[in-house]
């Protein structure tokens, strides 16, 4: 029996941007497997062609932040935009795409993961990944690695050489080591501006944000709640055909809890791809997993027909508190939407059409 979906929008007294809405005369069994209104008229829709968008992390990122931090990370997000534009141009797969710009800022010490991760209150790395293929919503997460070099691609072998989804600590790395993934000592993970950052948050007795600017002791503003880390990397691409991929990669929070798991490897919280879009959070991982901030925006966009920089906006300015998230996103039709609610984001973005952009801060127009 065809059960009719309802014509009349659902009325309720919460926040109006996640109020339900369907299309009328749709029933589920003319959509097909695992469609919806939505996703049909997206498939039938004019694309606007291939895009991408990259993110090294947001937070409270000083306008005055020394040129000596700022400019290698700019060089590095414009370093790794071409590497992603040349590939979807090459017809690489989005999920192509998206592990080789995140391996590129995993072995890039200024940024939060892989080389660059931040130490645990132990003074180690747990490094964590997601990688989410929008397809076929096929996905893989890997959590408490201290060896592997990319963790993006062991996320990525989860994923596709196994019946699981997330692997963590001595697990993951023994499934490293069986796969032949490229590993090395712990200590190389752990550079001297890193340390120096353990110091500064161990004195002001706080889990520290990654671009938190350094804190004395005398400081009366330490947060022991720990603040929004955001020196996660992520990048989101999407093909001339609609197909969509998302992938994350971070060390975590400054002075973590040993064990601590955040956002990025948690399906629908700081990563997520579907047949609509693909999203990439960075922030205070407590306080995205609590808003299923990445899988809010697909479902807002499939169940209240919002547009991607819509539904994005809603969840970024309404539903999650100021100053703990950011996010990239790209829908099927080629849409980039990348906004934050804390002080600056470090991001990048091109689409076919020609439009590129590489910023920290707010654009005017914002």
């Amino acid at each position: 029996m065809k059960l009719p979906i309802e014509a009349t929008e659902l009325k309720c007294f919460i926040n109006p941007c996640l109020m339900p809405v369907f299309k009328v005369g749709a029933d589920r069994d003319s959509l097909g497997p695992g469609r919806c209104c939505r996703e049909r008229g997206v498939a039938a829709a004019a694309r606007m062609g291939w895009a991408i968008a990259l993110h090294g992390g947001a937070g409270d990122i000083s306008l005055s932040l020394p040129p000596e931090r700022r400019l290698p990370r700019e060089a590095c997000l414009r370093h790794c935009l071409k590497l992603g534009v040349d590939a979807l141009k090459s017809k690489k797969s989005p999920l192509d795409v998206v592990e080789l710009v995140v391996r590129e800022l995993e072995n890039n010490s200024h940024f939060n993961a892989g080389r660059g991760s931040v130490l645990t209150s132990n003074g180690t790395v747990e490094m964590e990944a997601c990688i989410m293929d929008g397809n076929t919503m096929k996905c893989g997460a890997v959590s408490g690695l201290t060896t592997v070099v990319n963790a993006i691609s062991l996320a990525r072998l989860v994923m596709e050489r196994t019946p699981h989804i997330f692997l963590g600590f001595d697990g993951a790395e023994a499934f490293a080591r069986e796969n032949g993934v490229e590993t090395l000592d712990a200590s190389h993970f752990i550079t001297p501006e890193n340390i120096e950052r353990l110091k500064q948050a161990k004195e002001a007795n706080r889990v520290q944000i990654d671009y938190t600017q350094p804190m004395q002791k005398n400081e009366d503003n330490a947060n022991p709640d720990g603040d929004s880390q955001i020196g996660t990397v992520g990048c989101v691409a999407v093909d001339n055909e609609g197909n969509l991929a998302a992938a994350t990669s971070t060390g975590g929070l400054v002075n973590k809890m040993v064990g601590r798991i955040g956002d990025t490897p948690i399906i629908g919280a700081g990563t997520y791809a579907n047949s609509l879009c693909a999203v990439s959070a960075t922030g205070k991982g407590e306080a995205i997993i609590r808003g299923t901030v990445a899988r809010d925006v697909a479902a807002l966009m499939e169940f209240k027909g919002l547009s991607l920089e819509e539904a994005a906006t809603c969840i970024v300015k309404e539903r999650v508190p100021k100053g703990n998230v950011g996010l990239v996103a790209v829908s099927a039709m080629g849409e980039i939407t990348m906004p934050f609610n804390t002080t600056g984001m470090f991001r990048a973005c091109a689409t076919e059409d020609g439009h590129s952009e590489i910023a920290i801060w707010p654009s005017m127009k914002d």
